[in-house]
């Protein structure tokens, strides 16, 4: 897994590179292509795996992240491309790919001769499972939820569990998935600190986690009754602080029958939002509800709330904490 920004190049321009010669070559290469695509090159000697995966042209501020996941047994691989700050991904099958080597893969994740990891590259991780991609949990383990019994952490509650709305409803919880990643990048914690954002207490969540929020300032500056703030954005205030957990961190996140948002904390947050989901049989398969009855899953029409873009989200931080 690679996190990056993707540079405007005018010839290929290597991400990340690793080659090593002797008994058991091997080249790695991922590298931007004009226009906006990604190129992997894998070559071990007995074949060559080279394929583009096209992106339109997205900017030096935005982070794109790239899961080359494969089972060489099986003679399955695919390749997929997430811009992490939209509910989007594209991916790309892989045909018999080959084995790697524990040592190039260990390689590949650590400083060395034979690496090289361009400035634009925020991490390079390895995992030894096939890592789902699409819609992802997003609020730490202890985060409390409010629930017709007070407030809970998320982490102990449940599939037929009931949680409270910001309007009072009692709503089922459909599933409550989880996922351990790196803590780095697009998926680095940030606190958000009590009593901003009507928070009683701090939380931490991801940076993609957005927050509702409501008031007659959001309907004055943007005619709305409430918007969605990615918790990216209020890193910019004193509200929010990023924050260090190691090597990796567990998101949890639940899922609903209307995309209906949650009070955590004090604060209200986004559920799980997985749009028409049940009806893209690949994406399906290779996201975090893979295993899942299709029939059972809900559909989600569009956001109930819009998103705000940087620039307004940043304006609006700013202003709720001064």
């Amino acid at each position: 897994m690679v996190e990056t920004r993707l540079p405007a190049v005018h010839r290929p321009r290597h991400l990340v590179y690793y080659n090593r010669t002797g008994a058991w070559p091997m080249h790695f290469s991922l590298q931007a292509v004009p226009g906006g695509g990604l190129t992997l090159i894998l070559d071990q000697g007995a074949g060559v795996l080279h394929q583009t995966i096209n992106h339109s042209e997205t900017g030096r501020t935005d982070v794109l992240r790239i899961t080359y996941s494969w089972d060489s047994r099986a003679g399955w691989g695919r390749l997929a491309l997430e811009r992490t700050d939209r509910d989007r991904v594209l991916i790309v099958p892989i045909h018999a790919p080959r084995p790697v080597r524990m040592e190039d893969a260990l390689a590949l994740v650590q400083p060395g001769p034979n690496r090289y990891v361009a400035p634009d590259v925020l991490y390079v991780a390895l995992s030894d499972q096939v890592e789902p991609v699409g819609p992802m949990p997003s609020l730490m383990p202890d985060t409390p939820i409010a629930t017709p019994d007070g407030y809970r952490a998320i982490k102990d509650l449940r599939r037929g569990d009931t949680v409270l709305t910001p309007g009072g409803e009692i709503v089922p919880i459909l599933h409550v998935l989880s996922r351990q990643v790196p803590a780095f990048g697009c998926f680095a914690p940030v606190r958000i600190r009590a009593p901003y954002f009507e928070l009683k207490r701090d939380i931490d969540i991801a940076p993609s986690q957005r927050l509702v929020l409501s008031g007659s300032e959001v309907e004055y500056l943007f005619g709305q009754e409430s918007v969605l703030v990615a918790a990216r954005h209020l890193t910019a205030s004193s509200g929010a602080v990023p924050l260090y957990v190691g090597p990796v961190a567990t998101y949890w996140q639940l899922l609903l029958p209307r995309h209906e948002a949650l009070i955590a904390g004090g604060t209200v947050t986004e559920s799980l939002f997985i749009g028409r989901l049940r009806r893209k049989k690949d994406d399906l398969k290779a996201s975090i509800l893979a295993g899942l009855d299709r029939a059972g899953l809900p559909e989600h029409g569009r956001s109930v709330y819009p998103v705000l873009p940087a620039f307004e989200a940043i304006i609006l931080a700013e202003r709720r904490v001064a």
